[in-house]
């Protein structure tokens, strides 16, 4: 029996300050709303640069408390005017000097139902990330959301399998992959490890990228944002490379059960014969 939901991402540039990023995908949520949209992700750090292009503390301020501060409250009170359920990868201060990249989960009532922090921390040229974040300590935690069982990996951790498996594990329909990755270093990875990764643990996955390059340094972030279901096949067209793109998409959850039961992988997984694979 068929189980659609209708969900979105959205994709844009740097506007230039804080404010009126917040109000663009303020808009954004509006507009998904209005096209039917149940549940909508945003982009890696959504409401800033991707400031890690530098290494600069003057970029603390852009964290904030989860879900304490003021812009969870604000799009709290968003979803729960629209029904929608929202994703919002933040910048997030524990406690001064204690700051995660983190994904906080909204459901459609506006009620917070938890938080993601991302893993897996890079520290390249142009990604300075170990100088902003510290690695999450909170799991791969599942959201029972209004519309089912959502999961959030962020941006560099898509290149580690054992994340990915986990959400699965625990349940997950959807993982939404929040990003900020640039045209010379992963573009030739961005269409080929989500799609398999949807494949091998049998959900469905959201990939967001911004686009633009920012005043802080030369990533060409290149867009191409895209939902992928369970046989790797994307669902509709795959955004631009380079302008703000909404996308919305129909996605049949009842593929995953079908999916499932073809090809059986977690029916013929061998956790026993793990072990060495978690040894450091």
């Amino acid at each position: 029996m068929s189980r659609v939901i209708r969900a979105a991402l959205f994709q844009t540039a740097w506007t230039g300050d804080k404010e009126s990023m917040i109000q663009v995908h303020e808009q954004a949520a509006r507009d998904a709303a209005a096209q039917g949209a149940q549940v909508l992700c945003f982009q890696e750090l959504f409401y800033g640069p991707y400031f890690c292009q530098v290494q600069d503390k003057a970029f603390y301020e852009y964290a904030e408390q989860i879900p304490n501060g003021p812009i969870v409250k604000r799009f709290q009170a968003l979803a729960k005017e629209l029904g929608i359920v929202l994703i919002l990868p933040m910048y997030e201060e524990e406690q001064p000097g204690v700051l995660y990249n983190t994904a906080a989960v909204i459901d459609a009532d506006g009620s917070y139902l938890g938080k993601y922090r991302k893993h897996h921390i890079p520290q390249v040229a142009g990604f300075w990330e170990k100088f902003y974040f510290r690695p999450g300590n909170s799991g791969w935690p599942i959201f029972e959301t209004a519309v089912g069982k959502i999961g959030v990996y962020i941006c560099y951790d898509r290149h580690f399998p054992e994340g990915w498996r986990a959400l699965g594990l625990a349940g997950a329909e959807i993982v939404f992959n929040p990003s900020a990755t640039s045209r010379g270093l992963s573009a030739y990875l961005w269409q080929l490890e989500q799609p398999a990764a949807a494949v091998a643990n049998e959900y469905f996955v959201g990939a967001i990228n911004r686009v633009g390059v920012e005043e802080l340094g030369d990533n060409d972030f290149y867009g191409t944002t895209y939902f992928v279901d369970p046989e790797a096949q994307f669902v509709g067209e795959v955004a631009s490379d380079k302008e703000t793109e909404l996308v919305v998409r129909d996605l049949d959850l009842a593929k995953l059960r079908e999916v499932r039961d073809r090809w059986q992988f977690y029916r013929d997984r061998r956790p026993d014969a793990y072990e060495p694979l978690t040894a450091p």
